[in-house]
């Protein structure tokens, strides 16, 4: 199915939470949708407030936000602004695909990088090494870290879990590139999947901090609302054995 790119007219780029259980409290999304097609990411949902489906149209209908800069530099200027590290790839990959022609994360990182304003960025995409030279003068500064996700080493398995992600080989160089060039990198297992991936934990840690990951979190599976029968058809077409 082709992938169209609609845009996304909001009217503020920072989102905010206040949840004990969320680590950051400042995040951007600069896509809604996501074209690595993973079939657990729990943002599936995002796409029925759009009367679409959290199934192929959240993989192939991407809303992006190409006034994200400006908005951004807007609300880092704005009187009474507190600054917070920012969160990149919370919800959906800020290095999917469309992002190599629509360049709204590095436009995003160009106005941090000005501001010199912390930020985080978690992804499963190569991609992130275009912008490391503005990611490695902030990390210099202790302002930016990168967490690269690695949910299985097993290419045939993250084949069918993350169609259209880079393989697990590939993710791992990212991680020796982005260490090489002094960014604090670590690795994401997530989601853990019970008697899928789970089993591979340690030799994921093991595998990352061998290229240079210092640090690691997981987060175990979450199905909700629409994720879980999509998920559920998932096991029963791949490892209906388990």
């Amino acid at each position: 199915v082709a992938t169209t790119l609609g845009r996304d007219a909001s009217r503020t780029i920072i989102a905010r939470n206040q949840s004990p259980d969320v680590p950051f409290a400042q995040s951007i999304n600069p896509y809604k949708g996501c074209e690595h097609g993973c079939v657990y990411c729990f943002a599936r949902p995002t796409h029925a407030y759009l009367g679409l489906s959290p199934g192929l149209d959240f993989e192939t209908k991407i809303f992006a936000k190409p006034d994200a800069a400006r908005l951004l530099e807007a609300e880092l200027r704005a009187p009474g602004y507190r600054v917070q590290a920012i969160a990149m790839g919370t919800n959906t990959d800020p290095y999917q695909p469309v992002e190599r022609d629509a360049r709204i994360t590095r436009s995003i990182l160009e106005v941090l990088a000005a501001f010199n304003h912390p930020f985080t960025i978690v992804t499963k995409s190569a991609l992130v090494e275009r912008d490391i030279d503005l990611i490695a003068p902030m990390a210099a500064q202790r302002l930016a870290a990168v967490y690269v996700s690695i949910t299985t080493l097993d290419p045939s398995l993250a084949r069918i879990l993350e169609p259209r992600a880079a393989a697990p080989e590939r993710r791992l160089r990212t991680i020796a590139a982005l260490a090489a060039a002094g960014i604090p990198v670590g690795v994401s297992v997530s989601p853990v999947i019970p008697f899928l991936n789970e089993p591979e934990l340690e030799r994921i840690l093991e595998a990352a901090q061998a290229v240079g990951a210092t640090s690691a979190f997981s987060i175990v599976l979450r199905l909700p609302w629409e994720v879980n029968p999509l998920f559920q058809n998932w096991l029963q077409q791949h490892v209906p054995e388990r």
